[in-house]
């Protein structure tokens, strides 16, 4: 099986600092963008994700590029033949870890006092995908030209009912969240040739509504593309995506 992966993360229009960041494969993206096609015939494991850090002057930016670096490590650090469950309890007790290093900086460094962020990814380990979720960036697919949010915002508006970001997140990696957890959900049955799944921070969904990206991934538009979108409409935030299109 082939994905085309394109990412982008950009500063948006309003903010100084871009606290996204973007991970798949070997790469760390901010502030640019980068494409490449891959193969997961013979492949063990890969990895995309995305960070949405919090904190602005507390230091987002480094919740985001530490959560990513120490995943990435970690994931690759895997040992063969865990099944679902064992990979869910593998990834609890990365969440657990990470928790306590960004705490820990956090209580060493002033400036980091207070720092999270989000997390959502698609994995592919020992021949299934995985979809994982930590706060309220998103993960969609896009099937037969409908696009359908796969992960729920951990967020006040879920609590309410509602659908739209409230920007009050009730789950994140760090920020002092005391209670941090992780929805992990196998969807290799999902993963179909033709298939288009979008990884993307709040930064997108705020700017760009879900009728608009679903026309556009139907329109074979790219990450680029859907961050330019965003920045079109006003840009008010950090704004990063990543999609992957499915190939046989």
């Amino acid at each position: 099986m082939n994905l085309s992966i394109s990412a982008a993360s950009r500063v948006g229009c309003v903010r100084d600092i871009n606290e996204d960041m973007v991970l798949f494969g070997e790469y760390f993206i901010r502030d640019e963008e980068y494409s490449e096609t891959k193969n997961l015939n013979g492949c063990d494991r890969y990895l995309i994700a995305l960070a949405d850090g919090m904190g602005g002057h507390q230091s987002g930016e480094v919740a985001s590029s530490e959560t990513l670096h120490h995943l990435q490590y970690y994931f690759n650090d895997l040992p063969v033949g865990l099944n679902a469950g064992e990979l869910n309890e593998a990834i609890v007790m990365w969440l657990n870890s990470i928790n306590n290093t960004i705490d820990i900086r956090g209580r060493e460094e002033a400036v980091c006092r207070g720092m999270g962020t989000t997390l959502v990814s698609l994995a592919y380990y020992g021949g299934d995908f995985y979809w994982i979720n930590c706060g309220d960036s998103r993960i969609y697919r896009l099937h037969d030209n409908h696009l359908r949010q796969l992960s729920t915002d951990h967020s006040l508006n879920t609590l309410m009912g509602e659908r739209e970001h409230s920007h009050v997140i009730t789950n994140c990696i760090g920020g002092g969240c005391k209670n941090s957890f992780i929805d992990m959900v196998c969807c290799t049955p999902d993963v179909l040739p033709g298939d288009t799944f979008l990884l993307c921070s709040d930064g997108l969904t705020d700017m760009v509504p879900d009728d608009q990206i679903e026309t556009m991934l139907a329109g074979d538009a790219d990450a680029s593309a859907l961050c330019q979108r965003a920045e079109d409409l006003g840009g008010l935030d950090n704004v990063s995506a990543v999609v992957v299109r499915v190939g046989h």
